[in-house]
């Protein structure tokens, strides 16, 4: 075919139509020439896995390089067009450099990416099996994922981000699939969709349990890994990127993976729930020097990826995939920019969450807060408007930073999970440790820039670990359906099973573990900071006691809408706890509480079961598993509350507290008692003064009013 070439533009990066025809730019500097590869979608020639060359493939050679820019304009090629790159250079692994025109390459800013990969010796630039220092020539166009043209008009009619203050936000962690597959009142054609999250059902689920944003698991376009594959299983959780412009094709209803996404997040908004992303720039689906030439390492390796300094057959690897992005170079930074800002900018995104957030931050070899990534973030007018997650922690020498990220992130807190878990497990002598996590971590982020409890985003459980059902029934992981003889997944998970591994029919058993349940869900609410729900605890979803459920696709990682009585029970009790957490801003602070000692009246106060302030001596005592909670909620400016009374008991026996005297209290009134069906109490109205058993195990909020009804909400 003898189609008409034209110089085009080095920017913007990927392929862009413009109404007339498209615009494609590809970075490379190191490559010595590059093909774009178009194809004819209706040729049935494409179906062939041969490993030759495809027929209905035309070839552009790529004339007009700018600043390590490669680019053309095709006039008449628009929307629906497939599309790859083959890239020609050296292959040199021990220079860094793994260049193999054989194989067709995925564009980095690709919007859209059609197909699965269908996994051969072909999609590796070496012969899988032998040394990966001679090229393998095989080619691997027929069964690789293409790029495909898009057309990114949208009615988004009047569609406006709810902005949701960080400090009133519940986040709600869940996987687009799992919460959806076996929902009976979606459509079965939507389930496991970007459609089906957005139904009615999932609404006014979203809606009656009071989250705010759902966090999704990655949906960017990702693969799945040859080994699983090869064994029956599949990267369910996603954290193996492919591409980092494109919404993951198989959550889709129809071929149309963007218009369902944004149409899904329209429909979020409209109910008045943000969509944040976990999103994955510290590596991609490539794996070390033996893994699978796709895209990046193809397209110039030693510009995408960290190598090691004197050896640059081999990768830098801080994350435990075998490879790391290279943010030092400036056009992968530009990458990584140029995506959060279209997930803003073009899908209406309203933050992200960074997977293994150190990995961004390291300059050179170690983390450094004020890395270049971090500066290129805070000075972005795009994301300033957003909410900006870190998981502050890779698996590199130093990885572990809660409570060292910088401004504008919020963190994973990690410590929050740890001492609530151990506090409940029933250690002693965390009551100090569990001071700090219920208001705010101080000792973590009450220093700096970000020097507020927003910059703790609390959470017990999350998608990596057990579900809060698993939590409080297994001592042990149970990961043998993984196929790795149970040795992946953490082994320390301060986990326990409350007498009896796994399932059960003991009734004092089962008893005890919904008591749990409503401790660890009712601390979490009523913790200073953002607390995070893993999608299904409410409806107490369970893996089995699988800790890493990444690779299972299937009713183990799937939410069983299905309900057990005990299980409608705190569906109630969830709707109850987020409702009574909106409804006290003394529990959503913008602030530090200020202590005695400090300017201005006391805004808490700590006390023990005397109803004493807790002395030097009682923080100390490595016994100690109780502890009081005053809030002083006239004395919180600008967030004036009722006086509030948090009790934690995790002894084994009941813990008898005195009600703290008030000139102006008649009455404390429980709110909550997590001792009872559905954390109420029959008679709930005690003097100051009185004596209030708090049951083995358990936790109470006492309220005195000061506000009016409705006041605060």
């Amino acid at each position: 075919m003898n189609r008409p070439v034209l110089p085009g533009s080095p920017y913007p990066l990927g392929a862009t139509w413009d109404g007339s025809g498209t615009n494609f730019a590809l970075f490379s500097e190191n490559a010595e020439g590059v093909e774009l590869c178009l194809f004819d979608t209706a040729d049935d020639s494409l179906g062939d896995a041969s490993g030759y060359a495809i027929e209905g493939e035309e070839r552009i050679s790529l004339r007009e390089k700018t600043e390590e820019v490669w680019h053309c304009y095709l006039p008449g090629v628009g929307p629906g067009q497939e599309y790859g790159y083959r890239v020609s250079g050296p292959y040199d692994p021990e220079a860094g450099h793994r260049f193999n025109p054989n194989k067709l390459l995925l564009d980095p800013y690709a919007k859209e990416i059609s197909g699965p990969i269908d996994w051969s010796g072909a999609h590796f630039g070496y012969p899988l099996g032998e040394d990966d220092l001679v090229p393998d020539e095989r080619d691997n166009a027929a069964s690789v994922p293409k790029a495909r043209v898009v057309e990114e008009m949208f009615s988004w009619g009047d569609d406006r981000p709810p902005r949701t203050p960080m400090e009133e936000s519940v986040i709600y962690e869940a996987h687009v699939k799992g919460i959806t597959a076996l929902h009976p009142a979606v459509p079965e054609p939507l389930r496991g969709t970007y459609v089906g999250l957005a139904s009615d059902a999932m609404i006014e689920h979203l809606t009656s349990l009071g989250v705010t944003a759902i966090e999704l698991l990655p949906i960017h376009a990702f693969v799945d890994d040859k080994h699983l594959v090869d064994a029956g299983l599949r990267n369910y959780w996603g954290y193996n990127t492919l591409g980092f412009f494109a919404p993951e094709s198989r959550y889709a209803a129809t071929g149309d993976a963007v218009g369902e996404f944004k149409a899904m997040v329209k429909r979020m908004h409209e109910a008045g729930i943000e969509v944040i992303l976990d999103v994955v720039y510290n590596h991609t689906s490539e794996g070390n020097h033996l893994g699978p030439t796709l895209s990046f390492r193809g397209i110039d390796n030693a510009s995408y990826y960290k190598l090691v300094p004197d050896d640059p057959r081999h990768y830098m690897d801080y994350t435990g995939t075998g490879n790391s992005l290279d943010l030092h170079n400036p056009r992968v930074m530009q990458m990584v920019m140029d995506s959060l800002r279209y997930w803003v900018e073009e899908m209406h995104v309203d933050g992200f969450r960074f997977d293994l957030a150190t990995t961004l931050l390291r300059e050179e070899h170690h983390f450094d807060p004020a890395g270049g990534f971090a500066r290129a973030v805070r000075q972005d007018p795009v994301l300033q408007h957003v909410k900006l997650i870190a998981e502050p922690w890779d698996v590199g020498d130093g990885g572990y930073r809660v409570g060292g990220f910088p401004a504008p992130f919020s963190e994973w807190n990690g410590k929050y999970r740890d001492d609530v878990r151990a506090y409940w497990k029933g250690e002693g002598g965390l009551v100090g440790e569990l001071a700090f996590r219920i208001t705010g971590s101080s000792d973590l982020y009450g220093t700096g820039g970000r020097a507020a409890p927003r910059a703790s985003v609390n959470f017990v459980t999350a998608h990596d670990g057990f579900t809060l059902k698993d939590l409080v029934s297994y001592n042990e992981k149970h990961n043998e359906e993984n196929g790795e003889e149970n040795r992946d997944g953490e082994s320390n998970n301060d986990s326990w099973n409350c007498g009896v591994e796994g399932p059960t029919d003991d009734p004092k058993v089962l008893a005890l573990r919904n008591r749990q349940r409503r401790n660890i869900l009712a601390t979490l609410l009523l913790s200073q900071g953002v607390p995070m729900i893993l999608a299904g605890d409410e409806v107490g979803r369970t893996q089995g006691g699988n800790n890493n459920a990444y690779c299972q696709d299937n009713e183990i990682s799937w939410t069983d809408w299905d309900l057990s009585p005990e299980d409608e029970n705190f569906l109630v009790f969830a709707r109850r706890m987020v409702a009574l957490r909106k409804e006290h801003p003394a529990l959503r602070l913008g602030h530090f509480f200020k202590g005695r000692g400090e300017e201005g009246p006391p805004e808490v106060t700590w006390l023990d079961p005397e109803g004493l302030e807790m002395t030097e001596e009682e923080w100390d005592t490595g016994f100690a598993r109780c502890l009081g909670l005053r809030i002083f909620g006239g004395a919180l400016a600008g967030a004036e509350d009722d006086d509030l009374l948090v009790l934690f008991n995790a002894h084994h026996e009941t813990v008898t507290f005195v009600l703290p005297e008030e000139p102006d209290a008649l009455r404390w009134r429980v709110a909550l008692d997590t001792s009872h069906e559905e954390g109420l109490e029959p008679d709930g109205v005690h003097k100051p003064g009185d004596e209030y058993p708090l049951a083995a195990r358990s936790l109470a909020l006492l309220r005195h009013r000061r506000r009016k009804d409705g006041e605060g909400k």
